[in-house]
């Protein structure tokens, strides 16, 4: 049987730009995050946070003032109302920063700016109002945006913050080599009251980012412990996995080794089939992207195998704890795309394809195909269940296509996709597209065309 990388491809693609977001913003950026529900994406640059409107590709707000060191990292806080948004802002300056928005964001964010048609900035200590003629006023208003608390405790820079799917826990991550996790313990949405639950001390380098598994179907497989899952993608080369035990300790259940280089991101899968635990990719400064799968055990009501409450010994309570510790397998190493290290890699929830950048300024783009068959003796002695739930089956990927230079020459330090709301879209809301951001501080979007090979049907879509 030919191998996956001989195979014919029966599927291409296209990447074409859509137009940058404006305005340039002149200085490198570091990562552009799209809010969960509405059409909005933040980037961090500078000592700020930027955020623009999808619907008009243009700046919606500038938040300033609130850290005195570059801003390296953003993230939304999920499951809000639109009138009531919040954002945490992760800055050089080791600290984590909070703003909220009380206001008809909605209407906002379809307009892509204040709602008389000005610019607005806000600041850590107002609101400033840059008027269609370039006049300025402040002024504080309480239904906009608000700085509203300083996370303090990490010793060194901030590199990556992320949401928990409930919003109710926030990690940070650190050059200290720390991972903390806060948990919201405010009266109401707005009461902004946090204390920090955990220190994670095991890496051996800088954590580079953090990112929390998405609350999907097959996510609470493990019942032994916490369903709230952590990542973190480190300098020491490893990824490392979270979990809260019995005792309400997080704890490290796995270390994932096999890069050669500083880990620079992880992301995990949106939409994983047949119920089965998300898979996880991570990206290197090797040049790879790995894709890594948990090696699930079957429920004890399944032929007496797994994590049940009862063992298979004549069916006798077992009362013993078991052991946290997982086995995760990197069951792909997908196509040679980059020559020097990846930074970024985002994963479609509604394709399933996956899109990387990096160092060398190149966008690639991945789809995953049938898997060959593993061989039979890993599964002999077992049923179909148990091949299924027990033994990761490799997969296999093609690369469809790479677009060198997507910046010019600067480096791209972030890709995600997000929902496309601008006028061009034929289906606003539904259709997708990749956002990418560098060094050059620009924040581009991008159309990915599909299109299926002949004895695929000739098949052609928008993404």
């Amino acid at each position: 049987m030919p191998s996956a990388a001989s195979r014919c491809l029966s599927t291409t693609a296209t990447i074409s730009p859509i137009q940058p977001l404006q305005p340039d913003l002149h200085e490198r950026a570091w990562a552009s995050i799209p809010h969960p529900n509405l059409p909005l994406i933040a980037t961090a640059h500078a000592k700020s946070v930027t955020v623009f409107s999808l619907s008009t590709l243009s700046c919606h707000s500038n938040l300033t003032g609130g850290h005195t060191r570059s801003v390296r990292s953003v993230a939304w806080k999920p499951g809000l109302p639109s009138h009531n948004l919040c954002l945490v802002s992760g800055s050089f300056d080791a600290t984590a920063g909070l703003w909220r928005w009380e206001g008809d964001a909605t209407a906002a964010a379809s307009n892509g700016a204040a709602p008389d048609g000005n610019e607005v900035e806000i600041t850590a200590s107002g609101r400033k109002v840059r008027s269609q003629d370039g006049e300025e006023s402040s002024r504080v208003d309480d239904r906009d945006w608000e700085f509203t608390l300083v996370l303090e405790g990490h010793d060194s820079e901030i590199k990556g913050c992320a949401f928990a799917p409930s919003g109710a826990y926030l990690a940070t991550c650190s050059r200290d080599k720390s991972v903390w996790i806060w948990e919201d313990i405010g009266a109401s949405e707005t009461d902004d009251e946090w204390e920090t639950i955990a220190v994670l001390n095991e890496h051996e380098g800088d954590v580079k980012a953090v990112a929390w598994c998405p609350d999907v179907p097959g996510r609470n497989s493990r019942r032994q412990y916490s369903s709230d899952v952590l990542a973190s993608a480190s300098y020491d080369n490893t990824v490392r996995i979270w979990r809260e035990d019995g005792d309400g300790e997080w704890v490290c259940v796995a270390v994932l080794e096999g890069h050669q280089g500083t880990v620079w991101g992880v992301e995990w899968e949106p939409r994983p089939k047949d119920g089965r635990f998300p898979r996880l990719l991570s990206c290197s400064a090797d040049g790879t992207v790995r894709l890594w799968t948990l090696e699930e055990e079957p429920d004890e009501d399944n032929d007496g195998f797994g994590t049940g409450s009862r063992s298979s010994l004549g069916g006798i309570p077992n009362t013993m704890r078991r052991s946290p510790r997982e086995e995760w397998t990197c069951t792909a190493v997908l196509p040679t795309a980059h020559d020097r290290d990846v930074y970024s890699v985002s994963w479609s929830k509604d394709s399933g394809m996956v899109a990387s950048t990096g160092r060398d300024g190149k966008v690639a783009l991945y789809k995953e195909v049938d898997s060959p068959p593993p061989s039979l003796a890993v599964f002999e002695g077992q049923n179909d269940f148990q091949r299924s739930m027990v033994t990761p089956i490799p997969t296999a990927w093609e690369l469809l296509t790479t677009m060198p230079n997507s910046h010019g020459p600067f480096e791209v330090n972030h890709i995600t996709w997000c929902r496309r709301y601008d006028a061009g879209s034929e289906k606003r809301g539904d259709e997708e597209m990749l956002v990418t951001t560098g060094d050059d501080g620009i924040v581009r979007s991008w159309q990915v065309q599909v299109d299926d090979a002949p004895e695929a049907g000739g098949l052609e879509q928008h993404v």
